[in-house]
């Protein structure tokens, strides 16, 4: 093993030289063993031989050559600095036997090696992963599923068939995709660990874990998890049990088994899932479900301690800033020297070479046209073709010639030098290929290599499409079958492409072409500037772009691939690799010709039926070069059992094109391990690492000597977050292994330089973005000039800011450093990267974590996608892969659970969600990997229906605002002196004063609504007071004034002959909304009897309906009930029997069969505080209350309505409004006989057969005003929207409706009121005449928008200001702002103040607080509550704590605020605007802050187009969100991200739990207002038959 270490300038005594030796060298001196079993040793590093041999010349200031480094670092290491990263160069044979640990017997058992090779140190094992992972979740005690398992509906568990079933592509072959990453892949260990962050707290809860056995058969002898289970559990049993060799690791043929002795059985068990735990739900209600169940196990696991602990943050002025994550004091920072740039040998340009590609074609197609040049394959592994160099030249001579002058005409040819062409060839194809591509080379156009284009939406072929188009690409070469292969019009045209120019395709084979005339000859020129070809790239976000390589570069890189490979002439190569782009193109198509080599070439699809086949042909071939990915290397492992006689000997070099990813090591050595005994040397695997814009960036050399072992490194996984290389100290669980990439390319320079910001040069034990200077590389993005700077010329600076080189360097996109004897080493690439809270993670490595758990049981291997998305100002890790059709539910989860644990353990970072997708559904790239950018756009649309989601919040948004603490109340009067101070007005109105108003209406002399009755009937017997329409608009029924009085008697006669009741009893009127109703009110007061209104039960859904009624009726005392004949039988139906006790009803009489006399007299209230009538209603919060109005409000509230609205006996209103409680029934049945103007009644149930009813009436009898409700006007707005044009056609006319009011009990529906107002605003409706009115249990009106004053106003406040209760002003569409619009004029006598709900102290106006009201028509107080006895008399009667003390106020039990508008009132004073914000029953305290649902409801219907509805509740300070789909259950789960997603953005609030649901279970009341409560119960309650349910850990 060997250190690198680095001497700091600066002067030291001798003694304090030795005084830090000693304290720096010690940890490393010979110790007893190390809590890991192991102490660590140190030793001198060689110089690799291959350094040392080479000649250098060190020009440039900066550059410092291989063997100055090697020297430099024997000089530091001598000084005994503390080494700040390990690398192993082979095994440590040479190790004097003195410095090796002692071999204690604990040591020894701790470590049961069983390998021949003996003493190699663990570290260095590529399979540490799977074992490093293995034994994480071994460290987290044994807690099987702790987190609750996510409820689907059966619909969505269908098993696929196996037999409809065909395995995805597990291979992928695109870039970097995620093919062979996870370690050792045999077989798959079962330590079924645990779900359980908290290990440093396990010593708290020893021996509290259920005991279950947990096996872990860890490949290489147990040595890794195994033991870290022995550490974990106090007491261990090792037995030893056969399993199969594994082929894929170091062959171990035993695995270990760690039983646990019966005496740790444990006390706690973990909650079962379907048992039905017994459980107090937030009200102290007792609820046994299976969902109570499993929130209560969320709300255990959510008390666990999160990893990085809440830091301060200050509020500045209230804004609630977002945690700014600090950095941590003990982070790793680079401590290193700054580095030197490497240089690559010289390129040493032997004589014969030719001066360009073409002129080295030129040469073998006329010297040595015999010569094979490549040979294709089919699918059966037979020698397809054989492509001399002889049919190469001539070919290509004769393409060259075709597009030149065969396209367009002879004066304008479509094609000239310099243009660029699109080459579009399959994979098994390169011989068409390599014919088009030198081809062009020789008619010196420029090829642009692509993708065949398979449907016209193949992911990603859009943005190719694009770069065609900047390239400005006409013509299309293509071979003969690819172009039959091509999507076809019905034609026979090639349609155009989805984003493509057009293109003329153009068919390369030799039989479509003309020939060359015998004097036509290409121009072979030397290697100039001239572009040569373009090669695509595409970037993490999807966007491709073009790298242009000058012909120039493609011949040095060419050189330097010689040089760097040792390539001979008429060598064998085999290519797997794709030969379009990258090195399968540098290799098998360039460099090959080059040197007249022999390529080989392996089709995907071949490899595909037969993964050996590579393999195959080196051995036939006797090959002595190989290029390929360690995807081919791990299929090869996976099925060599079968091949006897496999011979490798002939390799002197395989390259591994994709040697930089962390994945491939494992590969390399697991192949090197099975295949070592078949004739394959070590130091014959090449990694090398590889950009589109720098091509070739390092490649190891092949060696002779097999002494020469590659170099290793152990990187801690923390240290890599932060950037900085550190070997990895604590129990070699998060480590990254790397290997080598090689040596610098000849020719070139090499720095690493600081990721972000200006390009300095990093320090030695520091990771940065590899820069390369050479002829060699691209040159720039085409057309992109802006990119290309950036890229394409940067010049690294020292730290000085001296940069270090006159000539640009290029960015190659890789993260690594260049490590001892100059070896390169990459640990990551810069499209991978996520910054996660400061610190980095690669993607490559996350998804090497996740394929270590288990791998291939559950998930495709190759088929994961790792990207981030960014939430709440953070990236968020998101893992999305392709399930196995035979796993089970359980299973999934189970191992999601555990990657969640590993990635957790090794990398220290959360995963925010994990996804499973059905198998063969994420886009593929043109070679079978994931195509990464478009998966990530379909996760954000919400369109990539995953099977399963995890989603873990909780654990890893740790930048949320910190938890708000509520302040001690400041006194009574300190709050007046504030106010007065600060200015601030105490927030409080009133509407107009009704003593001082001049009314000389006759209906003011009587106290009596009855009273105004019969002297109407007297005065005007024959005017119309009631019009009701039916569902066609005709006229339904009418009342006039003398018919309403007689009807009233008869009734009244009915009621005391055969009701025999009393004065004072009350009476139930269940009709439907119509004459009938009005009729039995009066009739009731006529009596003395107290009416209470009740909506009929629904015919069609008497089960949930007649309950309702059944309890209005009792609770009500109601001694008899008024109806229809029809609702009468209805009531004794047998549907009705099975719902309620129909027995139990009291007396029920019908009134279509009335008596025909008149009662002896009218009875006359002694006392107009008497009861008059009772007003039930089922508020937002699912209660039901019934609210006492005396004779008095009543008279004092149609009076209200009056003076406010303008009405008299001449106008006519149209009423489209439920007459069962509130306002409503006051405009259907009181009003009209009070200010003897004409009521149109519309039912709104009509509505529903005829959405244009309401407003074909208003337009008809040319209606001034006009009432309705919220979901009349949705239906309106979402039934009439397309049907504007028809309507005006049928003359509907808006244009004289001057108020149009939504009466409603919440906070005004801004969103459905402008959106009603946009609609009909052509059919003349004023936009202005839109407004809302406000009232509530206590006080059934308190605004209305009247006739005159000034027109609603609308304000924007700051969301996050009212969280904590105070009002700001924002302009509109500022970030968080919230539009409210004021709910309507304060009716006149009505006063308003603003009062803190709990200290009952007034407040100012900036602030949001209880509206209290006093007025005449206040109820008089609750009749019965039912559903919560406790609710106190004071809402009817409380007074302030300090102020005005006397006024007794009735208080609403809603938020708002008043403020004061630039507007003048009537009466000429400035107007006063209420606000209504929301109940305060509904509103949700979480973190501190009060949220009110409507907001976080209105973000989540935003969020996808099949959210129809949302409705949120907390339980148990967890938010839970349901949401209504429009759509298919596929889509279910697409939304739980999403969802979560939008309320942490915009609300800053971690939803617990996402329920799916079908339309319409959110329940809602007449009023168009949602249930939330009777919803949370019936979540609790299980009653919803959700779609699924997620709950989010």
């Amino acid at each position: 093993m060997s250190a690198v270490a680095f001497l700091f300038d600066g002067d030291i005594t001798q003694k304090g030289y030795e005084k830090k030796r000693s304290k720096l060298i010690g940890a490393y001196l010979p110790q007893p063993p190390t809590a890991n079993g192991a102490a660590v040793v140190r030793c001198r590093l060689q110089p690799s031989e291959g350094a040392t041999r080479r000649t250098f010349r060190s020009a440039h200031i900066g550059v410092c050559d291989i063997r100055e480094a090697a020297a430099r670092e024997r000089a530091a290491s001598a000084a005994g600095n503390r080494p700040l990263f390990y690398f192993r160069f082979g095994v440590d044979q040479a190790l004097p036997q003195e410095r090796r640990t002692p071999v204690t017997p604990s040591s020894a058992s701790r470590y049961h090696r069983r390998r021949s090779s003996g003493s190699r140190d663990e570290r260095y094992r590529s399979d540490v992963h799977t074992e490093a992972v293995q034994a994480a979740l071994a460290k987290h005690k044994e807690r099987k599923m702790a987190v609750p398992m996510p409820s689907k509906r059966r619909s969505l568990v269908v098993q696929t068939s196996m037999d409809a079933y065909t395995p995805p592509d597990t291979s992928s072959g695109s870039e970097d995709e995620g093919s062979v990453q996870g370690d050792s892949q045999g077989t798959p260990t079962s330590s079924q660990g645990s779900i359980n962050m908290e290990h440093w707290i396990s010593q708290a809860i020893h021996g509290s874990t259920t005991s279950t056995t947990s096996s872990s058969s860890t490949q290489s002898g147990g040595s890794g998890a195994a033991h870290r289970l022995a550490d974990v559990m106090a007491q261990t049993h090792i037995e030893n049990h056969s399993a199969p060799p594994d082929v894929t690791t170091y062959t171990s043929e035993h695995s270990i088994q760690v039983e646990r002795p019966q005496g740790s059985t444990t006390s706690r068990t973990a909650p079962k899932y379907g048992n039905a735990e017994l459980m107090e739900t937030g009200d102290g209600v007792p609820v046994s479900s299976r969902v109570s169940a499993k929130i209560q196990q969320l709300v255990n696991t959510l008390k666990r301690p999160k990893r990085p602990p809440l830091r301060e943050f200050f509020v500045d002025d209230f804004e609630e800033l977002l945690e700014v994550q600090q950095p941590d004091p003990n982070q790793p920072k680079p401590e290193g020297a700054q580095m030197l740039a490497m240089r690559g040998e010289q390129l040493g340009v032997v004589t014969n070479w030719p001066p360009s590609l073409e002129a080295a074609l030129q040469r073998w197609g006329t010297i040595s046209p015999k010569a094979p040049c490549l040979t294709t394959m089919d699918t059966n592994g037979k020698p397809l073709y054989i492509l001399t160099y002889g049919k190469l030249w001539t070919r290509s001579m004769k393409v060259a010639y075709n597009i030149l002058h065969k396209l367009g005409t002879k004066q304008e040819p479509m094609v000239r030098p310099g243009d660029r062409v699109a080459l579009v060839f399959p994979n098994n194809d390169p011989a068409a290929f390599m014919v088009a591509f030198y081809g062009c080379l020789l008619a010196e156009v420029v090829p642009v290599p692509i993708e065949v284009p398979l449907t016209r939406k193949d992911a990603g072929s859009q943005q190719i499409g694009f770069l065609l188009g900047s390239c400005g690409v006409t013509v299309a070469l293509t071979s003969d079958a690819c172009h039959k292969g091509l999507p076809k019009s019905p034609t026979g045209e090639i349609p155009q492409f989805k984003g493509w120019p057009k293109l003329l395709w153009f068919v390369t084979e030799s039989k479509h072409l003309s020939k060359p005339p015998r004097d036509w000859f290409p121009h072979i020129k030397d290697a100039n500037n001239d572009t040569a070809y373009i090669e695509y790239k595409t970037c993490k976000d999807g966007s491709v772009l073009g790298v242009t390589v000058t012909r120039i570069a493609l011949l040095t890189h060419c050189q330097a691939l010689t040089q760097a490979c040792s390539y001979t002439e008429a060598e064998t190569i085999v290519n797997v690799l794709d030969f379009k782009k990258d090195v399968g193109l540098w290799h098998g198509i360039l460099t090959s010709v080059m040197n007249m080599m022999h390529v080989i070439s392996i089709p995907y699809s071949l490899m595909k039926v037969n993964p050996l086949s590579w393999i195959q042909k080196v051995c036939q071939y006797k090959a002595k070069v190989a290029c390929v990915k360690s995807r081919d290397m791990h299929w090869a492992l996976v099925a060599h059992r079968d091949q006897r006689d496999v011979n490798l000997s002939s390799l002197r070099m395989l390259i591994v094109a994709d040697g930089a990813n962390p994945w491939s090591i494992s590969s390399c050595d697991a192949f090197l391990n099975v295949f070592q005994s078949k004739g394959l040397r070590q130091e014959v695997i090449c990694p090398c690492a590889s950009s589109p814009e720098a091509l070739t960036v390092a490649i190891r050399r092949p060696t002779d000597d097999s002494n020469q072992p590659p170099g290793r490194g152990v990187l801690s996984m923390h240290g890599l977050t932060y950037g900085v290389i550190r070997v990895d100290s604590e129990e070699k669980l998060s480590v990254l292994t790397v290997q080598d990439v090689g040596l610098v390319m000849p020719g070139a320079i090499m720095c690493s330089v600081k990721p972000d910001g200006i390009p300095q040069l990093c320090r030695t034990d520091e990771i940065g973005e590899l820069c390369v200077c050479a002829v060699a590389t691209g040159t720039s993005y085409y057309g992109l000039s802006g990119m290309t700077k950036n890229t394409f010329e940067v010049f690294p600076m020292t730290s000085s800011g001296a940069p270090i080189s006159e000539y640009p360097f290029i960015r190659t996109g890789l993260l690594g450093f260049v490590g001892p004897g100059g070896l390169v080493f990459v640990v990551g690439k810069m499209d991978g990267l996520m910054v996660v809270s400061g610190r980095r993670h690669n993607a490559d490595d996350i998804v090497a974590t996740a394929l270590a758990v288990e791998p291939m049981k559950f998930v495709y291997r190759g088929r994961i996608a790792v990207f981030s998305v960014t939430v709440l100002h953070d990236e968020r890790i998101v893992i999305v892969a392709e399930q196995r059709p035979d796993s089970t539910e359980e299973d999934s989860f189970q191992w999601m659970s555990r990657v969640l644990q590993a990635i957790d353990s090794i990398h220290q970072v959360g995963v925010y969600c994990l996804a499973l997708v059905p198998a063969n559904t994420l886009p593929k790239t043109p070679l079978g990997g994931i195509h990464l950018s478009e998966t990530k756009q379909l996760f954000l649309e919400g369109s990539l229906h995953p099977c399963n989601v995890l989603m873990c919040p909780h654990t890893c948004v740790t930048n949320l605002p910190k938890p708000r603490q509520k302040q001690p109340e400041i006194g009574p009067a300190s709050v007046m002196v504030g106010n007065l101070v600060s200015g601030k007005r105490i927030a409080q109105a009133s509407g107009r004063d009704l003593g001082q108003i001049e009314d000389n209406d006759q209906a003011r002399k009587f106290l009596f609504l009855s009273e105004v009755l019969q002297w109407r009937a007297q005065t005007t017997p024959d005017h119309v007071l009631y019009t009701l329409l039916n569902c066609r608009g005709t006229i339904a029924n009418s009342l006039t004034c003398v018919q309403l009085h007689k009807r009233a008697e008869k009734i009244a006669v009915m009621l005391m002959e055969r009701g025999h009741l009393q004065d004072g009893d009350h009476v139930a009127l269940v009709y439907p909304p119509g004459i009938d109703l009005i009729a039995a009110f009066y009739g009731c007061l006529y009596a003395g009897c107290v009416p209470i209104t009740v909506r009929p039960p629904h015919p069609q859904n008497i089960a949930t309906t007649l309950p309702t009624v059944k309890m209005i009726v009792e609770v009500s005392r109601s001694a008899c009930l008024m109806t229809t004949q029809l609702i009468c039988k209805l009531l004794r139906s047998r549907e009705a029997a099975a719902a309620v006790d129909v027995r139990t009803w009291p007396l029920i009489l019908d009134t279509d069969d009335l008596p025909k006399k008149r009662p002896a007299q009218i009875y006359k209230p002694s006392n107009p505080d008497t009861l008059a009538y009772l007003d039930f209603s089922v508020s937002t919060t699912g209660m039901l209350a019934g609210v006492k109005m005396s004779h008095a409000a009543t008279s004092a509230f149609c009076r209200s309505i009056k003076l406010q609205c303008e009405l008299y006996p001449s106008r006519e209103v149209a009423i489209c409004l439920d007459p069962y409680c509130g306002l409503g029934f006051v405009l259907w049945c009181l009003c009209s006989v009070y200010s003897g103007h004409q009521s149109i009644l519309i039912p709104p149930s009509e509505l529903e057969t005829n959405p244009a009813l309401w407003l074909l009436a208003v337009s008809q009898y040319k209606v001034r005003d006009t009432f309705c409700s919220y979901s009349v006007m949705e239906l309106c707005t979402k039934g009439l929207g397309s049907q504007t044009e028809s309507l005006k056609a049928r003359g509907l006319d808006l244009s004289r409706v001057r108020t149009c009011v939504v009466v409603a009990e919440e906070r005004p529906r801004i969103a459905l009121t402008q959106s009603f107002s946009k609609l009909f605003k052509d059919l003349g409706l004023h936009p202005r005449a839109v407004s809302t009115s406000f009232g509530c249990r206590v006080n059934l009106a308190i605004c209305l928008q009247g006739t005159s004053g000034p027109d609603p106003t609308t304000v924007y406040v700051d969301m996050r200001a009212l969280r904590h209760d105070r009002v700001r002003l924002v302009e509109r569409g500022s970030p968080h702002s919230l539009p409210l619009m004021e709910s309507g004029k304060i009716l006149p006598g009505v006063r308003i103040i603003i009062a803190n709900p709990e200290t009952k102290g007034p407040l100012g106006d900036s602030h949001l607080g209880e509206i209290w009201v006093h007025s005449a028509h206040n109820a008089s107080g609750y009749f019965t509550i039912y559903g919560d006895e406790s609710l106190q008399s004071d809402h009817f009667n409380s007074r302030l704590s300090f102020g005005d003390t006397q006024t007794v106020w009735a208080r609403t039990g809603y938020l708002g605020f008043l403020r004061r508008t630039e507007l003048t009132d009537a009466n000429g004073e400035r107007h006063d605007a209420l606000y209504v914000v929301g109940a305060l029953d509904e509103a949700m305290e979480l973190r501190g802050m009060r949220y009110h649902p409507i907001d976080i409801e209105t973000s989540v219907i935003r969020a996808h187009k099949s959210v129809t509805e949302c409705a949120v509740f907390t339980w148990t300070n967890l938010l839970v969100v349901v949401v209504e789909l429009d759509g298919s259950e596929q889509e279910a789960l697409d939304l739980v991200p999403l969802v979560t997603n939008v309320v942490l953005e915009e609300h800053y609030l971690i939803v617990g739990v996402v329920v799916v649901v079908d339309i319409g279970v959110i329940p809602i009341n007449s009023r168009g207002e949602k249930q939330r409560m009777h919803l949370r119960d019936g979540f609790l309650a299980d009653q919803l038959d959700p779609i699924y349910v997620a709950y989010n850990m």
